[in-house]
């Protein structure tokens, strides 16, 4: 009877592998195909319900969407990609969460409509990938940022604001940093945009790693979650392309 269940169970999980492996795309995108080598290569992708992507149907500003990357129930994470298929840059987002929990809100700019998609890779070796339709009026990367029309605008780069919110159960910590995040798309401005960031306690502990593209928003925003309260002596730590260096202390 056991192994009557065993190889029912197989042939369940058949029809989910054969659709990442025939390479067949839920969301429809017409470069899903094209585009998946380049974001995972010949690793197995598997459309999980447990990866979850929120977001607006419609975005009402093409160079602040906001977007949301829950992962629920789904053991072993050891990093997160996020992309956009039909961005003219692709890459939005990957983070690895290593000691907070595996969810991500940001804001990103959007060209056209576009899969919203975030792939998760799990220590055996598989993505497991979820995913929404955005719809945009367009126009989100190819835009000047709006701070450089601020002649002190360099006084600010790469300041942080924080702000948290918790209890004995989950805490969440907000973080926003001072930066135009051009894609160098526009006329005449070269690309300009945060690489990397990390959440580190005060013994050094990493809780969170984040490598940024440029079609993260201007001024980015990320917000964090962890169990229990925010981890004391939290420090944010990262660089730009240009070598402009980020340190803020951001939790108590």
């Amino acid at each position: 009877m056991r192994r009557l269940h065993c190889l029912l169970a197989a042939a369940l999980m058949l029809p989910v592998l054969a659709l990442a492996e025939a390479g067949d795309d839920p969301l429809g995108s017409p470069a899903w195909l094209d585009l998946k080598p380049s974001f995972v290569g010949n690793a197995r992708v598997v459309f999980d319900d447990r990866v979850k992507v929120s977001g607006p149907k419609i975005a009402e500003d093409s160079l602040n969407v906001p977007v949301g990357v829950r992962i629920e129930g789904l053991p072993d994470i050891e990093r997160v990609l996020v992309v956009a298929d039909l961005n003219p840059i692709t890459k939005v987002l990957e983070f690895s969460p290593r000691g907070a929990l595996p969810a991500l809100y940001f804001r990103m700019k959007l060209q056209q409509a576009s899969p919203i998609r975030a792939l998760a890779l799990t220590k055996d070796g598989i993505w497991h990938a979820g995913g929404i339709w955005i719809d945009a009026a367009g126009g989100g990367c190819t835009a000047p940022s709006i701070g450089r029309s601020n002649a002190n605008w360099t006084a600010t780069l790469n300041t942080v604001q924080a702000q948290a919110w918790e209890n004995d159960q989950q805490s969440r910590l907000k973080l926003k940093i001072m930066h135009p995040m051009d894609t160098g798309l526009a006329p005449g401005i070269p690309a300009f945009y945060i690489e990397k960031l990390s959440l580190r306690d005060a013994r050094g502990h990493e809780w969170m790693m984040l490598k940024t593209f440029e079609p993260v928003s201007e001024n980015p925003v990320f917000s964090f979650d962890f169990v229990g309260r925010t981890p004391p002596g939290l420090v944010l730590s990262g660089h730009d392309n240009n070598g402009n260096l980020i340190h803020a202390k951001v939790a108590k």
